[in-house]
């Protein structure tokens, strides 16, 4: 168990269901297992502000009413959907850190499922403090991996239950289908190869440089690492790279640990093509290469090997 510090995008009308989703989930649910660990963090922009605004003390000391159903089912509209908003995603990653009130932070979407006992695990091995953490002089990271399972099957509970499933083709790494360049991991065949222990470690050192300069990774650590560009929508693709160059600038040590892994919720991707969003990326990627490059290299320098 760990606190999990949560950011929602509820623009306008969005924000009551969202505040009823969360009433519900803190005061209806079999146990209190949310209201003891999670702590909700509403956002939205400046140009859509709800139209009421509840005083969050008086909610919390009103009890919601659990005899309907729980009002995050069956949603078919969304205020954001019908206003074309993109999602800022950034934003979102950024508020939820800043609340963090713990030391590690694993900065991570909702949709992808850490593995059973990744935290007393990775405290203990920050505890043992063995090499290469006793021997380090860099700033580092600890990058997760990250697969996908079939829909049809469950989510797996350890790093051999993985290993079963990516040799019955019922795992496969994450966007395998969709841009598997952007989440190949230095030593991924081998992390796969490698089996279980009983402890957590470092598996390997790498660098987010060569086959992996566009390496996207999701990784545990603390409130000193770059934050994300809030600029950078999820429409618009590639949003965790120029808080990657800024990783590699500053010549991160990537410690990849060999029995934590991340499932995103079950269902394989494939890569669907959708005028829409390209044309977004398009825009996105023609200011990143454009403004947000340059002021990159002012604030951080270059270093070589690196690059977005």
């Amino acid at each position: 168990m760990a606190p999990v510090s949560l950011a929602i995008h509820a623009p306008g009308a969005d924000l009551t269901p969202a505040v009823n989703s969360i009433r519900y989930l803190r005061d209806c649910l079999s146990d209190e297992i949310v209201k003891q660990f999670v702590t909700f963090h509403i956002f939205f922009s400046h140009k859509h502000i709800p139209s009421k605004i509840p005083d969050p003390d008086v909610l919390l000391q009103t009890p919601y009413n659990c005899s309907g159903k729980p009002p995050y089912e069956n949603v078919n509209s969304t205020y954001m959907k019908e206003k074309n908003l993109l999602y800022p995603v950034n934003v979102a990653r950024n508020v939820a850190r800043d609340a963090a009130i713990t030391h590690y932070i694993l900065p991570s979407d909702i949709e992808l499922y850490p593995s059973p006992n990744l935290i007393p695990r990775f405290l203990n091995m920050i505890a043992r403090n063995a090499k290469p953490l006793s021997t380090s002089t860099k700033p580092r990271v600890f990058p997760i991996s990250i697969f996908e399972v079939d829909a049809k099957y469950q989510v797996p509970s350890s790093k051999t239950e993985l290993r079963a499933m990516l040799a019955n083709k019922t795992a496969i790494p994450f966007h395998k289908f969709v841009c598997p360049n952007c989440h190949n991991i230095p030593q991924g065949q081998q992390w796969m190869n490698a089996a279980e222990t009983n402890q957590m470690d470092v598996f390997h050192v790498g660098k987010r440089r060569g086959k992996f300069v566009h390496w996207e990774p999701i990784f545990i650590g603390t409130h000193q690492d770059p934050y994300y560009d809030e600029r950078l929508s999820w429409d618009g693709k590639k949003d965790k790279m120029t808080q990657g160059y800024i990783l590699c600038v500053k010549d991160y040590d990537f410690m990849i640990l060999n029995n934590a892994f991340l499932i995103h919720k079950p269902g394989i991707k494939h890569y669907v093509k959708n005028a829409k969003r390209d044309s977004i990326a398009g825009r996105q990627s023609a200011v990143v290469k454009s403004i947000i490059m340059p002021e990159l290299k002012k604030l951080f320098g270059t270093r070589n090997g690196c690059a977005l």
